[in-house]
């Protein structure tokens, strides 16, 4: 698996704004009709002035992600704007990895163009589903001919491509599932992100799903679902890196890796969250999320963050188990010490690993902990108990 650098830093930035709400989104998105592209232009560059002030300068960039809503919504200009403040502030790896992205619905060959012309060397695009019927229950504003365009044509100008796709939907089958997921590889991704549908809070889905409109697959039918995606993209040579993302080893997301293996990243943008360390201390960031807020902020004060939170050794080591134990690859024991100053069997009742690695959810060996593929199936109950449970080791033998 690709390996970034440990001492690299990872840029996401938030472009907040859609074409539409889908009725499955809980992100910070926004519908606008208008954008004044040159005052974000210039906030953007603002904030990322004032971190490139208050964090230890030198860190190399090796990644920049441009996530949304829709940032294939952008000007390219923008988004070149932003690469070279970037460039200009921090030292850039020269394999930099530069993601965008991008809805069928609002991308042509001269976004992805100018996309490539400003140094975006990977797209992300949302498809879900290159069925027409599941578009229109998923709410989304491209139809199936779209999609298939939108991958042939990032095909053509980056050389890394990627896209989404949803799961579990009312009424779907493990055979039809699987045949949905053949037509997706004929296009050749060698990265593919696979979502379960979950209901969020406050999305227009919760509304409709409390009233009845639609029932989604039950637990035994999800796992099936689950394990139908990963045997069929294996056997096309996708491994499962990540509990919802695959790929042919070596094309791995860098970006999203820096997240999961708890790095060190910036977010820029409404909304856009952040861990920082600084003196030794890792610090949580976050913008406020409403887009003329953060907007006007920016410009009255050079950013739209509230004050940093420092993160005491319990809360990094949560965050640690929660985003490490999404990878397929283990959490090393030399990285919890290095988090928190404390080995695992410090933090965790050992009985409960144990109780954990008997029934088939976990792994603890001489390289580090790992969740099992049963046990990322049920990653959120697996991780309440290891942490709840788990970590009242510590005040019974503080």
């Amino acid at each position: 698996m690709t390996q970034p650098r440990r001492d690299g830093l990872a840029v996401y930035v938030h472009w907040p704004f859609c074409v539409s709400k889908c009725p499955y989104c809980d992100f910070n998105s926004h519908v606008s009709d208008t954008v004044d592209h040159h005052r974000w232009r210039r906030a953007f560059a603002d904030e990322l002035a004032h971190y490139a002030g208050v964090l230890p300068p030198g860190r190399p960039v090796t990644s920049i992600f441009f996530g949304g809503g829709t940032p294939s919504l952008m000007e390219p200009r923008t988004v070149a704007f932003i690469i070279e403040t970037i460039g200009r502030l921090w030292p850039v790896d020269a394999d930099v990895e530069i993601t965008a992205e991008a809805n069928p619905g609002s991308v042509d060959q001269a976004v992805f163009a100018g996309f490539a012309a400003a140094g975006v060397n990977r797209v992300s695009i949302g498809i879900q589903s290159f069925d027409q019927t599941a578009l229109r229950f998923l709410g989304r504003k491209h139809d199936a001919a779209e999609a298939y365009a939108a991958v042939d044509l990032a095909a053509q100008y980056f050389p890394r491509f990627s896209f989404d796709l949803i799961y579990a939907r009312p009424n779907q089958t493990a055979a039809a599932w699987e045949t949905e997921l053949r037509q997706a590889l004929q296009l050749g991704p060698a990265h593919l992100s696979a979502y379960q549908l979950t209901i969020e809070q406050g999305t227009k889905f919760e509304t409709l799903h409390r009233q009845g409109a639609f029932d989604l697959p039950d637990g035994d039918l999800a796992a099936d679902l689950y394990k139908v995606t990963g045997e069929t993209l294996d056997e096309a040579g996708l491994q499962a890196y990540e509990v919802s993302n695959y790929a042919v080893p070596g094309q791995e997301s860098r970006h999203n890796l820096a997240y999961w293996r708890y790095g060190d990243y910036l977010g820029i943008g409404p909304g856009a969250h952040g861990r920082v360390t600084r003196d030794g201390s890792k610090y949580a960031t976050r913008a406020h999320r409403a887009p003329d807020i953060w907007l006007t902020r920016v410009e009255a004060q050079g950013h739209g963050a509230y004050e940093p939170e420092a993160l005491n050794p319990v809360m990094r080591l949560q965050e640690l188990l929660l985003m490490g134990l999404r990878l397929r690859e283990p959490i090393s024991h030399d990285r919890i010490v290095e988090e928190t100053g404390r080995g695992l069997s410090d933090w965790i009742d050992p009985s409960v690993l144990r109780r954990l690695e008997n029934a088939g959810y976990l792994m603890v060996t001489p390289a580090g902990i790992a969740a099992t593929q049963e046990g990322r199936i049920r990653l959120s109950s697996v991780l309440d108990h290891l942490i709840q449970t788990g970590l009242d080791h510590v005040s019974r033998t503080a």
